[in-house]
C-alpha cells in the first residue's frame, strides 16, 4: 500500500507540473532510445551462519558454527536498456519514459577462505519522470525513477539458500525507487544521454539466519546508463 501511494504521488506531481510547462512554452516530442547499463550491487560486508537442511547451524569438525562472509564486489556488470520517451516543453521540459531495463551485479561469498563469485541480474520496467533544462544542444536532467521487477535469474536466491530458513521467492523487490541525474546532447533528431542512477529503496532484502534470530541482508543498485535516442516527431 505504501508503495502504491508513492507511485500515485509521483504521477500526480508530474500531471500537476505538466500544464505549467506546456503553458510556459509549446513543444512536444516523442522518440525511441536504447543503450547500456553499467551496474553494481552495494551492501558492504556481511557475515552470517551457514545452516543445515533442517535449519540448524552447520558445525565444523571442532564443533564451531561455520560462518561465511558475503562481500561486496566493486566490479560492474553490463546490461541493456531500451524503450520510448516523451518530452513536454523546450528549454524547460518534463520527460517521462518507459524503459525495459536489464541490470546486473556481482558479489562474493567467502566459504572457509575460498571465494565464490555470484553473478545476479534483474529485468524491470523503469519509469523515470525527469525534469530537464536545455541550452542550445546541451541538456541536464534529474528526477525520480520507479522500477517494476518482471524477472531475475534466481542466482541470488540459490546463493543464499544455505543461510536462511525462510522463503526466497520474494528476495527481489517487486518495485523499488531511485533517482536519475545526467547530461545529454541533441544533434538534430539524435540524442545522447549519460546518466547516473541510484536506488533509494532496497532492490533485494532477505532475512538470513534461524527464525527468531535473523538479520537482514539488503542490496541496492548503482548504475551508469548510456543511451542513444531518435526523435520520431
Amino acid at each position: 500500500m505504501k508503495k502504491t501511494i508513492v507511485s500515485f504521488a509521483l504521477a500526480a506531481a508530474a500531471l500537476a507540473f505538466l500544464p505549467s510547462v506546456s503553458k510556459a512554452q509549446s513543444g512536444f516530442s516523442i522518440g525511441i532510445k536504447g543503450g547500456v547499463n553499467l551496474s553494481r550491487l552495494t551492501f558492504g560486508e556481511f557475515v552470517t551462519t551457514r545452516l543445515n537442511a533442517n535449519g540448524s547451524p552447520a558445525l565444523s569438525v571442532n564443533g564451531q558454527e561455520i560462518r561465511d562472509n558475503l562481500r561486496e564486489s566493486f566490479d560492474s556488470r553490463t546490461g541493456s536498456v531500451f524503450g520510448v520517451y516523451t518530452r513536454f516543453g523546450r528549454n524547460l521540459y518534463l520527460q517521462p519514459e518507459l524503459l525495459y531495463s536489464r541490470k546486473s551485479g556481482t558479489f562474493d561469498i567467502i566459504r572457509e577462505g575460498q571465494p565464490s563469485t555470484i553473478n545476479v541480474s534483474v529485468s524491470s520496467f523503469d519509469v523515470p519522470i525527469l525534469l530537464g533544462l536545455k541550452g542550445g544542444p546541451l541538456r541536464v536532467v534529474a528526477g525520480p525513477i520507479v522500477s517494476f521487477r518482471i524477472d531475475d535469474n534466481r542466482r541470488l536466491q540459490d546463493a543464499l539458500r544455505d543461510y536462511t530458513t525462510g522463503t526466497l521467492n520474494n528476495a527481489w523487490a517487486k518495485a523499488y525507487y531511485g533517482y536519475q541525474l545526467g547530461v545529454g546532447l541533441d544533434l538534430g533528431k539524435l540524442g545522447v544521454d549519460v546518466r547516473r542512477e541510484g536506488s533509494i529503496s532496497d532492490v533485494a532484502a532477505v532475512n538470513l539466519g534461524t527464525t527468531g534470530n535473523s538479520t537482514q541482508f539488503n542490496q541496492k543498485l548503482k548504475s551508469w546508463q548510456v543511451t542513444l535516442a531518435y526523435r520520431l516527431f
